[in-house]
């Protein structure tokens, strides 16, 4: 996570997390004072991990819970799964969202007409269903009256050394917000997963085969300052097997792949790396930190598990960076009232004084 100066700038919004996992929205939004007053999550084992370190139950399966037993929210935050909309050319906006787990974000983003939208999917999101899925989804969101955008950011850009891309959708309700416009960050912070890695982890699975071959060394190069570049992307030097998913080798002072929450091979959720002359998975601590998660953090005993749910988490640290800019936005509205507002006064005293002339 990132150090927010002022986490007490959101004190006044509340925010619902939907899809919620294992809380890294929850993490997100609370490092900038607002509070989370309703989360669900359909998986127990990662709800309970919620409630452990956030203190707080969420409920369960969102597709069963009305919309008017949620309370009112300022934000509504979540990593939806992504589904293909059965449009078949209707155009119905809201009604061709039926069917979907977007469906439940729209009914209750209908329902409480929450001031921001704050979503997460997989990069492949964009062209899910030759494009079909985005466009529902941006019409139904414009129907009701939101202004919508959207952005691809690799978490490797964000302090965290992970490969992972990730689309964003941010929304603005146009009756809160007279200013709509919205920038992404844009950023390419250095980092290495060296710089994580526990010293002698007990759930860094070590893996020991005969067919592990190495093809590439790393050669740090250097720029003009002396100073050594770093790949800030995964750098690949060997395999194990033949080199498919999860059978890969990389290098530590480059990023590590995508975690998963799924996938085989000798890597499998995590990947394989050389490190001090050992070849082994990355721990479940590891994971956690590539995700931004603090060292407070209490994940699954089962390590299998603790993988999995990593995988299937959010980027905390890319959050906190998209919040800052949700935050120049809010910032902008203000200043635009305040204008308004003494402008407006302005006037008033014009009008008192040719009053009192007259």
């Amino acid at each position: 996570m990132i150090d927010i100066k002022n986490n007490k700038i959101l004190n006044k919004y509340k925010f619902i997390d939907l899809f919620a996992g294992i809380g890294g929205f929850h993490y997100a939004l609370k490092s900038f004072g607002a509070e989370c007053v309703f989360a669900s999550e359909i998986d127990k084992k990662a709800s309970d991990i919620y409630e452990q370190n956030h203190n707080f139950k969420p409920a369960g399966d969102i597709t069963i819970i009305d919309e008017k037993e949620i309370p009112k929210h300022d934000i509504l935050c979540g990593g939806f799964p992504c589904q293909a909309f059965s449009i078949s050319g209707k155009q119905k906006g809201f009604e061709d969202t039926r069917g979907t787990l977007f469906f439940d974000i729209a009914r209750i983003v209908n329902y409480h007409r929450p001031k921001i939208l704050f979503l997460e999917n997989v990069k492949n999101f964009a062209k899910h269903d030759n494009g079909k899925t985005l466009k529902v989804v941006l019409k139904t969101l414009n129907e009701m009256n939101y202004t919508v955008h959207y952005k691809v950011l690799n978490t490797s850009r964000f302090g965290l050394p992970q490969n992972r891309e990730r689309i964003y959708i941010i929304a603005f309700n146009k009756d809160n917000f007279e200013i709509t416009d919205f920038d992404f960050p844009s950023l390419n912070i250095i980092s290495s997963l060296s710089e994580i890695l526990e010293n002698n982890p007990k759930n860094g699975k070590i893996i020991e085969r005969d067919d592990i071959v190495f093809y590439k060394e790393y050669k740090p190069e250097k720029n003009i300052f002396g100073e050594i570049d770093l790949p800030n992307k995964p750098f690949q030097i060997g395999k194990v097997n033949k080199g498919g998913q999860g059978e890969r080798i990389y290098h530590p002072e480059g990023h590590a792949i995508t975690l998963s929450a799924y996938g085989g091979g000798a890597g499998s959720k995590t990947g394989l790396y050389k490190i001090n002359n050992k070849i082994r998975k990355l721990s479940p601590r590891e994971c956690a930190r590539l995700q931004g998660y603090p060292e407070t953090f209490i994940y699954h005993k089962s390590v299998s598990e603790a993988h999995k749910q990593f995988g299937n988490s959010v980027s905390i640290n890319v959050l906190q960076y998209i919040v800052n800019e949700i935050l120049n936005t809010i910032e902008r509205n203000v200043q635009e009232t305040k204008i308004r507002l003494k402008n407006s006064q302005t006037r008033i005293s014009e009008r008192e004084r040719y009053s009192l002339q007259v």
